[in-house]
Formats: structure tokens, C-alpha cells, sequence
């Protein structure tokens, strides 16, 4: 049965201000990945113990924590590491993903809903899609990506409305065969792409950055939700600049950033990576929290 009103709302995962502050740990292969690059093997306990010791050492100050339901949430939640006061995002796209001659095609796995989110103890769902809003019309006989990417994020939208939960969807552009992706033209796949989505009347959108001042100011002006800006790994000290203009020029609600705090901690183990986290993973975060508590707009 539907719920008949909400059970959660955006302020479970955001501060007191109504800004948001979120450490994101949703990582699977790519964090696997990043365990091999630094020599490790990447086994699931490793990914497991990784999740674990990045929640128990930077949701005191988050608002919100990002995990993923395979390797994140199960351990956090049996560790006992996430904070009272931070809220709970469920990654629900599908581990694995499908692609279309080389491009991203969207797939949801139906099981991976709303309710299951709530099951979890999860205050947000997010969900994970590559969408080129800007991508030419398919050619006769071709899937049209665009519109099977809108019409799954239509139905995680609707469900999670159903339900009473937060829907939050985060999108990272891509080059089209053949096409390079910088500069303006990087600019105007996310600003299109975030026009398309902000139309199904999403939440909350996970952005990245479009590469300007004045690429923000346009992004600003097709975006009718609020919006987080994503980290993309990039240096820490970049992102803190990333952030300012976001804040200043594209009225971001705050950011969703992952490795650019906790890169690091990958490559240490015991008491090395509980003294990164708390003496450099921490004053990132708090850093990049006091940038969002004097520059972000408040989702409300």
C-alpha cells in the first residue's frame, strides 16, 4: 500500500540550515578498482572495511552519507558507524550496467525500489544514470536512450513520491562515439541534460560541476530543484574552488563528495588509515562544510 504522506523529506538528509553536506562511499567497482591500482587486492572484506571506517570517521559532521546496498549499508549498519545525526542514502541503480554500441543505456532493476530503500533505514534514494540530454534523434531501428533513460528515472520519481521518500538523481555526462567532451560543449551536455531531468520533478539532482562561472549561471537558469554538486574525484583543494562558484553562481543546495576527501585512506590500513581519516579526511570535510554553511542555498 502507498504511503499516504511522507515519511521522509530532504531536511533527513541535510543540515539544520537546510544545505547539504554529504560524504559519498557508494562505490563498487570503481573502489575496487582503486584498490589495485595502490597494489591491494580489493576483496569484498576490504570494500567492506573501507565503507566502514569512512562512516564511522566523517558522519559526525555529514549530513548525509551516500552508500550502496552490496558492500555499504549492511556493514555500517551491523558496525554500528553511522551518526544519529547524519541521514542515509541507498544507491539502487543496478551493480552492472548496460551499454548500447558503446553508450550508456539506463536499466532499473525493479526489485531496487522505494520500499526497499525504506526497508534499509534509508532517508534517500539515489539513483545513478548517464543521460545525454543533447544526444541526436536515434536512426530508424536504433533504441532512443534519451528517452528509455527519462522514462526509467519517471518511474523511480513517481515510486519514491508513492512511497513518502526522497528521490535524488545524479547524472554524469559522456562523449558521444566518435565526439570529444570539453569546454563548451562538456557545459552544454550538463546543463541540457539537467533541463531534462529537473523536468520529471525529481528531488534532489546530483550535477557535476559545468566547468565555469558562466557555465553555472545557465545551469542556474534551467534548474528549477534544488542540486548538489558532485566531486568527481577531482583534488581537494580544486574542489574547494569548484564549490565557491557553485555555491555563488549556481545556486547549488550543497555537495555530494566522495573521493576528493578520502582518496587516500584506500592505501592504509589500522591505525595509518584511522589517522588519515580523523587528521586529514576530517578538516576536508569540515572545510568544505563550512564553504556550503556560508555560500549554498537552502533547499527550501
Amino acid at each position: 500500500m502507498n504511503a499516504p504522506h511522507a515519511v521522509r523529506s530532504l531536511d533527513d538528509i541535510a543540515a539544520p540550515n537546510h544545505t547539504f553536506s554529504i560524504i559519498a562511499m557508494d562505490q563498487r567497482n570503481t573502489l575496487r578498482r582503486m584498490f589495485t591500482a595502490v597494489g591491494r587486492e580489493g576483496t569484498d572484506a576490504e570494500l567492506r572495511g573501507a565503507k566502514v571506517d569512512v562512516a564511522r570517521a566523517l558522519t559526525p559532521m555529514a549530513s548525509g552519507l551516500l552508500s550502496d546496498p552490496t558492500f555499504g549499508v549492511p556493514a555500517i549498519k551491523e558496525a554500528g558507524a553511522l551518526a544519529p545525526t547524519c541521514g542515509l542514502l541507498v544507491a539502487a541503480e543496478p551493480a552492472e550496467r548496460r551499454t548500447y554500441q558503446g553508450e550508456p543505456r539506463t536499466h532499473r532493476d525493479p526489485a531496487l525500489d522505494a520500499r526497499w530503500v525504506l526497508d534499509q533505514g534509508g532517508d534517500a534514494l539515489k539513483f545513478f544514470v548517464q543521460l545525454r540530454g543533447d544526444r541526436p534523434r536515434p536512426a530508424a531501428g536504433e533504441p532512443d536512450l534519451v528517452a528509455e533513460c527519462v522514462e526509467v528515472c519517471r518511474e523511480i520519481v513517481d515510486d519514491c513520491r508513492s512511497q513518502g521518500i526522497p528521490s535524488v538523481l545524479e547524472n554524469l555526462v559522456y562523449p558521444l562515439p566518435g565526439t570529444e567532451l570539453k569546454g563548451r560543449q562538456r557545459a552544454d551536455a550538463i546543463i541540457e541534460s539537467a533541463r531534462v531531468l529537473t523536468e520529471l520533478d525529481v528531488d534532489l539532482l546530483k550535477l557535476e560541476y559545468p566547468g565555469s562561472p558562466a557555465a553555472c549561471r545557465r545551469l542556474a537558469s534551467v534548474v528549477s530543484k534544488p542540486w548538489a554538486v558532485l566531486s568527481a574525484g577531482v583534488p581537494f583543494e580544486e574542489f574547494q574552488d569548484v564549490l565557491r562558484i557553485s555555491f555563488d553562481e549556481g545556486g547549488a543546495a550543497g555537495f555530494i563528495a566522495g573521493r576528493s576527501v578520502w582518496r587516500e585512506a584506500v592505501e592504509l590500513d589500522g591505525a595509518a588509515r584511522s589517522a588519515f581519516l580523523n587528521d586529514v579526511a576530517r578538516p576536508r570535510l569540515e572545510a568544505l562544510v563550512t564553504v556550503a554553511d556560508r555560500h549554498a542555498r537552502a533547499w527550501r
